[in-house]
């Protein structure tokens, strides 16, 4: 009966729109021949007559984009470069070498090759440092610049010169470009003999593929609960999303639907089978302020169907729908065209996509929206968790050395002295030795309060220097922040030791040993597995309050 309400309240608001769009159709044309014929003018004397030639095809692209500053940030002009982002989300493969690299001490990084890729079986290894990418110096190459050179088209060579740890001499790897396939699930494993977990990172072509086969080997092992891990999934292809949902939701019902000012843009997505997950299988769905778009689709409609908890913190709202129109052959413009709606009938776009100044339609948005059980969901600026777990905060020890890249470092300077992860953990002096590394490296270190107090120190010392009272107190608050500085350590000493002890996991044992470390400390994870673990707790999460 809900269901048929859902259906009912779409076919509605279809038809109203139908009408307005038909009533106002010719009226917008006029609006546009009269406003296009002013900015033709404009241009014209501006190229024209302007005391100055302008380059023609630099202004008009500043023009365009200026055009579009006001609207969404989704809503862009794209040239061929730009064009081939999207085609590698879409296909969700890149000619390369199958390694993420990052900047750690400024220098350009191995952060780890990818499985059976040209890098992995040529020999790179984790902690590996590119000095030269062909004859290219990188000392002084962006990120995004350094990615560029090294993909390229299949079947072609790439040499990477590596300053390896322990060796003296520069290492050159000729490396021949292959299609590499980008993972969606980046892991997938037990949390513990009952647990499920899979992390999914976005949402390409390949990822039902991906989700489907990582949910079919938990389930062989013998799970009773899962948790899926969308936290800082930025989102991708709506396809994938409702492939995903028709694992969990039984055949035909409505999905999510799209809306927007043409017939095209008005689409339903139903489930298309018998979900392959079987419904007593508990499910936890984690989220975060960077879960967007898809991964607000998979987690709201899961909530609406009450088929899953949602556990972690308030999802992006990112709930605007994309069409990609070719302008010529090397020009496209990416638009805005719809917004999608959850099966509850719920927006998930937040506020304040458009200024006030340009939006005329003023419909209201209902507030009121319930389950297909008859619990009540919030709408409007995201997906709100059915269990709010607070965001822990890192202190400043921690954070100084995550910028700094210290633990993946300290690993790679030391990864020698250990023939496994367990002799790491049976070290004693493990954190000593590395306290002792962190505090050779002269760390910035800030403590709570302490930079608003460098300002007012400043102002004060300007006032009067001479001034004894002053001075006594700067003194006396100087000595208190050396002293919370220097016992910092031990007072992060836990979270200190779980990122240490993660990057050596990853190092002896790969993404399993380091998940095993990191979903111990894990709040959101730890918190889904209680609920799940609790038959009464879980149920009553389904009972309307």
């Amino acid at each position: 009966m809900k269901r048929n309400k859902w259906i009912f309240t779409l076919l509605l608001i279809g038809a109203v729109g139908f009408i307005s769009i038909a009533a106002t159709r010719s009226n917008i044309y006029k609006q546009i021949r009269k406003s296009q014929s002013l900015i033709n003018d404009v241009y014209r004397y501006l190229i024209t007559d302007y005391v100055d030639d302008l380059d023609i095809e630099k202004y008009t692209r500043i023009s365009i984009d200026n055009m579009l500053m006001d609207l969404d940030p989704y809503t862009v002009f794209m040239e061929k470069e730009e064009k081939s982002g999207i085609e590698l989300l879409t296909k969700g493969k890149y000619g390369g070498v199958g390694i993420q690299i990052g900047k750690r001490e400024k220098e350009l990084t191995v952060i780890s090759p990818m499985d059976d890729s040209p890098a992995k079986r040529m020999g790179i290894l984790s902690g590996d440092v590119i000095v030269k990418i062909d004859t290219v110096d990188v000392s002084s190459v962006s990120m995004d610049e350094a990615a560029k050179l090294i993909r390229g088209q299949k079947g072609t060579i790439v040499v990477l010169t590596i300053d390896r740890f322990g060796v003296d001499e520069l290492m050159d790897f000729p490396l021949t470009r292959e299609e590499i396939k980008v993972k969606d699930v980046s892991y997938s494993g037990l949390i513990d003999e009952s647990t499920g977990y899979i992390r999914l990172t976005r949402f390409s072509r390949n990822s039902a593929i991906e989700m489907k086969k990582a949910v079919d080997e938990l389930m062989a092992i013998g799970i009773n609960s899962l948790v899926i891990d969308l936290r800082d999934n930025p989102g991708g292809l709506l396809n994938s999303a409702v492939d995903i949902l028709d694992l969990f939701i039984e055949k035909d019902e409505l999905l999510v639907w799209t809306e927007g000012k043409t017939e095209k843009s008005k689409r339903q997505y139903f489930s298309k089978s018998n979900p392959t997950v079987p419904s007593d299988l508990k499910v936890a769905v984690l989220i975060n302020n960077g879960s967007a778009s898809a991964s607000e689709i998979v987690a709201g409609t899961l909530q609406d169907f009450d088929r899953a908890i949602i556990v972690g913190r308030q999802s992006f709202g990112k709930g605007l729908v994309q069409t990609v129109y070719p302008l010529d052959k090397d020009r496209s413009l990416k638009m805005t065209t719809a917004k999608y709606y959850i099966p509850s009938g719920r927006l998930i776009q937040k506020d304040g996509y458009l200024p006030d100044e340009l939006f005329v339609n003023d419909e209201e948005e209902d507030s009121l929206f319930f389950t297909i059980g008859g619990r009540q969901v919030s709408s409007g600026g995201g997906i709100s968790p059915d269990y709010s777990v607070d965001l822990k905060l890192t202190f400043p020890v921690t954070s100084a050395c995550l910028r700094r890249g210290l633990f993946f470092t300290y690993v790679q300077k030391n990864k020698h002295t250990y023939s496994s992860f367990d002799d790491v953990t049976h070290n004693q002096y493990l954190m000593s030795h590395f306290e002792s590394f962190v505090d050779s490296m002269e760390l910035d270190i800030r403590m709570k309060g302490e930079i608003p107090y460098l300002e007012a120190k400043e102002v004060l010392m300007d006032l009067d220097s001479t001034n004894v009272n002053i001075q006594d107190a700067v003194g006396l608050i100087d000595e208190y922040f050396e002293n919370k500085t220097e016992t910092q350590f031990s007072v992060e000493y836990e979270d200190l030791k779980r990122w240490l002890l993660s990057e050596f996991a990853n190092q002896y044992d790969g993404k399993a040993g380091q998940f095993n470390v990191v979903s111990k400390k894990d709040n959101d994870i730890q918190k889904a597995i209680q609920v799940m673990n609790d038959p009464v707790v879980y149920t009553e999460s389904f009972i309307p309050q």
